[in-house]
């Protein structure tokens, strides 16, 4: 029988297995960030050991970092969470990105930009986003404090191994419809548990006609349904993606590793837990209604009623409901809509902003909203620049901010009052999320840029 790429990857980087236990699993890269990370630093200390391969590491301050400027924090809990970061690399010999260089951004973003991420990698960050990385053909998987502890001191951390599951999208996109839409309507449909205890891949010929970008988005989205990782089988659009990027393998060595990565797919006779199959022409833009990424209808869809659902779920849906403010059977297009956020390391990258552009260019933003435009990375922002998008942007009425976490979450000053409604390209739509009491509705770049011009909930189609 064959091998799943997952498990090609995994059984090559098994140190030991326990006995009625979890795996050794050995990891080629860590990403460091300054929230979960100083509890890990401290460890190190009490035991008086050191990183063991400190050039695996790399770490890079984002969640705090605001994204107006950059010369100071504000908040002193961010302020000492950013600063500790950077002293606990310059103490145990850690690649550091700080704030404002031109190497930093959000470290979903950076990983892969720079080709610090590469297939066949196992990659573990301390967020649960590190999903992202599974879309160059990795296993990422986001870990807790201790297990980042583990890594630091062994290079190694213990796993037991998720059962595989394969999500199959074949066909052709609609206008107006993206990664993200792809994502929050897989969401729909395997609820925000459906994949737990699965290490999922996608495949089908709609994942195969993905750019990078859109890739990268998909697999960030896969632990909003349960999953530990989302993997996607690199090929020629992955190679030409990392090639000639700032840590990517040059010469023969690009060459031997070529050769290497083009064997990491799931064998033709490999068998998988459980196999899911969608169709791209039954997805549409889409909109979350709720509170959790799954909770989503199509963009000229109606919230579902209470009778929609079963008795076990009604409680939540009018918990939801009465949170954002919404109503069963309600239609949300037409919506009014207070805040608009891009960005993120869902949607912060080079082609969100092209698409946003797209819509925005030669008209103007709507008064009664504010904009929060939040490239992913320095990289992505003088992109932005040298492609002239900025101008189109400014022309609008849109600001270009600094790279930042920004409004993904509310640990930054770029918070959504209490009450207002945000439509928003982020990954996470709970209570709270972004700010104290704000509501979030999570969309496409295509969506929250037509949303952004009408000042209202809108099918970016109309603009197409």
């Amino acid at each position: 029988m064959g091998k799943t790429l997952f498990d090609k990857i995994w059984d090559a980087h098994v140190v030991q297995k326990v006995e009625d236990g979890p795996t050794q699993l050995y990891v080629d890269r860590l990403y460091c960030h300054e929230v979960t990370t100083p509890q890990a630093f401290d460890t190190l200390r009490d035991k008086n050991i050191k990183p063991f391969r400190p050039q695996n590491i790399v770490a890079m301050p984002d969640h705090n970092t605001p994204s107006d400027q950059q010369e100071v924090i504000h908040d002193p809990v961010g302020r000492k969470q950013v600063e500790t970061l950077k002293a606990n690399c310059q103490e145990f010999g850690i690649k550091h990105f700080e704030m404002g260089s031109k190497d930093n951004g959000i470290i979903h973003v950076v990983g892969p930009e720079k080709a610090l991420s590469l297939p066949g990698m196992t990659i573990v960050c301390g967020d649960s986003h590190t999903s992202t990385h599974g879309a160059v053909g990795a296993i990422a998987m986001g870990i807790g404090t201790s297990e980042v502890a583990q890594v630091l001191a062994s290079q190694c951390i213990l796993q037991s191994k998720p059962k595989t599951m394969r999500i199959h999208v074949d066909g052709t996109l609609q206008k107006g419809v993206t990664a993200k839409d792809v994502a929050l309507y897989i969401m729909a449909q395997m609820t925000t548990s459906g994949a737990t205890g699965y290490a999922v891949e996608y495949a089908g010929s709609t994942i195969r006609n993905m750019s990078m970008e859109g890739r990268l988005t998909l697999s960030n989205l896969s632990i909003e349904m349960g999953s530990r990782a989302g993997l996607i089988a690199p090929d020629e659009i992955t190679f030409a993606y990392l090639k000639g990027r700032e840590y990517a393998p040059k010469g023969a060595d690009w060459d031997k590793s070529l050769a290497e990565w083009k064997s990491l797919k799931s064998d033709e006779d490999a068998v998988f837990d459980k196999e899911v199959f969608y169709r791209a022409e039954d997805i549409a833009p889409r909109i979350t209604y709720g509170t959790n990424p799954g909770a989503g209808i199509a963009i000229d869809g109606t919230v579902p009623t209470l009778e929609s659902v079963s008795e076990s779920e009604r409680g939540q849906l009018v918990n939801m409901l009465d949170y954002m403010q919404f109503t069963p059977g309600q239609k949300l297009e037409g919506v009014p809509v207070d805040y608009v956020f891009l960005g993120a390391c869902t949607n912060g990258r080079i082609e969100d902003f092209r698409a946003f552009a797209s819509v925005v260019k030669g008209k103007k933003k709507a008064e009664n909203v504010v904009a929060w435009l939040v490239p992913g990375s320095w990289l992505v922002r003088q992109q932005i620049i040298d492609e002239g998008i900025d101008k189109v942007l400014e022309e609008a009425g849109f600001e270009l901010r600094l790279p930042s976490c920004s409004s993904c979450l509310a640990m930054n000053p770029d918070k959504v009052p209490a009450g207002k409604l945000s439509i928003s390209t982020s990954n996470r739509n709970f209570v709270g999320r972004q700010g104290p009491g704000a509501r979030t509705v999570l969309a496409s770049p295509l969506v929250v840029a037509a949303s952004a011009i009408t000042g209202k909930i809108t099918d970016p189609r109309t603009f197409l």
